[in-house]
């Protein structure tokens, strides 16, 4: 018997399931059974019970130091934060306020005559955040880490990836949001038959740009991004829209080329950005506007704006206002935040012990790459430097990143606008580092993420407190248990080094191939069985597309493994580790939700992440004592080990 995935539907519970045929169906199934998916939630699962957690911590936090029965923490811009949580929790405000917050910024949008009107005033527009339909953003150059280049690409669609407009599911979900767009509108003071010529010139012209921008699938091919332009050439291609002039606005000393992430994009502008189309331009800003903002109004706005979402998701419920009002503060002082969850929630003790881990992980890692069987000696050395180089961010950072310096909070002003001031402040901040070098010490990730990442330019770890406890981590718990956790998480991330995407960056982060041309062609192999691996595995209404997720399944297999590897070093039980790699990843998801996250993730559904790659690892048949009768049994030349 050979199954991808293990026997049974994965996403049911099934309480006489055995480890022997599926693994996370037995180790999950009384959770399964029993987990409710809160009412202003799509899912619920190991990630989210820890953020559960962490929520209602902080909303306490928060509302103890509005109400004064806290101090302030000694942490910089914090008391930033906490006035912007006061402005979002004054529904009293917001609500006798209405659309009156955004009134002005929505006529300087009604108020464009013609596409040279819009070409004139479009680069203010840009600075201000309005939606616009093409993006630019100043980042670390891909084969000079050390510099900034200037980043071109195209809008992001109303539906959440191209490949959903050829679902059945599109024409509904385009419908809701069509009929969302045209209430608030109208709620914004826009005639009904204008707001809906609105709406439908709107989703004329996304029906236009979702032919032309990139898939997630084609998203996933991070090098494929890096398409330098010299900025003559760049600006020829819009003949209409004079980007020339565009780029002079936005900068006092025009970069002398521009990194097209979108090739198609670019060979279509002149087709999204003329006069023909002025109208429809108009009106998918307005609507994509309109949409944004309904967030930081009244509750009326809020709810009105709830449909599209709820369609996506499958959401019960809106998040309360309070609950709201906390994350509005976090979203914008995350980093300030996060420090303030590290330093009052981590303990130094904890820390310790995970930098052990991790070091044990990278002599694993490094050991198995010296061990390796397809490598040449050559290849070898130039992982291991890579490997060594690697920079570790544990917990929280020790410095607090100068964009929160700038920020500023007016209790006077609305929270549209003080939500308005802290984009144009983010842009402007952004476009100022193109004649910066990079800040390597920059975090990606606030103290309270549930999450850990690789930035493979800056060539960097990091592990955020958040994810440092069960059942990823305990102090108090069997290092086995610990390995199956946060160890798999720390060489999952490691291993992200060496994906199909990370394999092209060297040990400073820059783009450049450092692999002989045979061990190049036997990793691009191997890649390709592990696309085989997960392609058109049915999990719940849809299936999976394993060339979109392949980066992050290369890291789950290569993360299990030195796990693996790790607790054989230490005498471990095997068993343990199996189990709480797949208790890690119980998930309970709302079927809306699934499809959605599908389309646009990287990542395989965390269930077919347990046993699939379960099902690749030796140790697992041993531990369970699986047999080719067993569902869990996969055939051993269609296992897949890289790492």
């Amino acid at each position: 018997m050979t199954v991808r995935g293990g026997a049974g539907d994965i996403t049911e519970a099934d309480l006489s399931a055995r480890p022997q045929d599926n693994l996370y169906l037995a180790v999950n199934s009384e959770w399964l059974k029993n987990a409710k998916i809160p009412s202003d939630r799509s899912r619920t699962s190991s990630f989210d019970g820890i953020d559960l957690n962490i929520e209602k911590e902080l909303m306490q936090d928060f509302a103890d130091f509005a109400d004064g029965k806290k101090d302030l923490p000694d942490v910089p811009n914090f008391e930033k934060a906490v006035a912007l949580y006061k402005i979002a929790k004054d529904f009293d405000r917001r609500n006798a306020d209405g659309a009156d917050p955004i009134q002005a910024d929505l006529h300087e949008i009604l108020g464009l005559r013609n596409f040279a009107d819009f070409t004139l005033k479009a680069a203010d527009f840009f600075k201000n955040g309005f939606p616009m339909p093409f993006d630019f953003s100043v980042e670390a150059d891909m084969k000079n880490t050390k510099i900034h280049s200037l980043q071109f690409g195209g809008p992001g669609t109303f539906l959440p990836d191209t490949t959903t407009y050829k679902t059945p599911a599109a024409e509904k979900l385009l419908a809701v949001l069509k009929e969302q767009s045209i209430n608030l509108l109208t709620m914004s003071g826009i005639s009904k038959s204008e707001a809906e010529d609105y709406a439908e010139k709107a989703l004329a012209y996304d029906a236009k740009i979702a032919k032309v921008v990139k898939s997630a699938e084609e998203w996933a091919d991070y090098p494929a991004t890096y398409n330098p332009i010299s900025r003559d050439d760049f600006a020829d291609k819009f003949k209409s829209f004079k980007m020339d002039y565009f780029l002079g606005e936005l900068f006092a000393k025009k970069p002398e080329r521009v990194i097209n992430t979108e090739p198609r994009y670019l060979d279509y502008a002149e087709e999204l950005l003329n006069e023909d189309v002025f109208a429809e331009i108009k009106a998918w800003m307005l609507v994509k506007f309109v949409n944004g903002v309904a967030s930081s109004l009244s509750q009326e706005f809020r709810e009105a704006a709830f449909p599209f979402s709820q369609a996506l998701s499958g959401q019960p419920e809106l998040p309360s206002g309070v609950k709201q009002a906390y994350h509005i503060a976090n979203s914008d002082f995350s980093e300030v935040v996060g420090v303030y969850y590290g330093q009052t929630y981590f303990g130094a003790e904890a820390k310790a012990d995970v930098t052990d881990m991790i070091h044990k992980m990278l002599d694993v890692y490094e050991k198995r790459i010296r061990e390796n069987s397809w490598l040449s000696q050559a290849t070898k050395d130039k992982a291991i430097v890579k490997l060594r180089a690697l920079i570790l961010k544990i917990g929280y950072p020790d410095k607090i990143e100068e964009i929160y310096d700038r920020l500023t909070v007016d209790p006077e002003a609305s929270l549209y606008a003080n939500e308005a001031q802290f984009g144009r402040e983010q842009i402007k901040y952004n476009l100022e580092k193109l004649d910066q070098d990079v800040d390597r010490s920059v975090w990606l990730m606030p103290g309270n993420l549930v999450n850990a990442c690789y930035d493979p330019q800056r060539n960097d770890l990091t592990f955020p407190a958040a994810i440092l406890q069960k059942p990823f981590y305990d102090l108090k718990q069997s290092r086995s248990l610990n390995y199956g956790g946060i160890g798999v998480v720390i060489a999952h991330e490691i291993s992200h080094a060496f994906d199909n995407n990370g394999a092209q960056f060297d040990e400073f982060g820059n783009m450049k191939n450092w692999w002989t041309e045979k061990d190049f062609a036997e990793f691009k192999k191997r890649t390709q069985a592990e696309i085989d691996l997960f392609d058109g595995i049915k999990y719940g209404p849809v299936t999976l597309n394993g060339k979109q997720i392949v980066s992050e399944n290369i890291a789950d297999q290569g993360g299990l493994t030195a796990a693996v590897e790790a607790n054989k070093g230490e005498d471990g039980n095997m068993k343990e580790l199996f189990e709480n790699f797949a208790r890690v990843w119980a998930t309970k998801q709302l079927p809306e939700s699934i499809k959605t996250q599908v389309s646009v993730d990287v990542h395989a559904p965390g269930p077919e992440r347990a046993n699939v790659q379960s099902q690749c690892q030796e140790e697992f048949y041993k531990a369970f004592d699986v047999t080719e009768h067993d569902g869990m049994w996969l055939d051993p030349e269609k296992r897949v080990v890289i790492w």
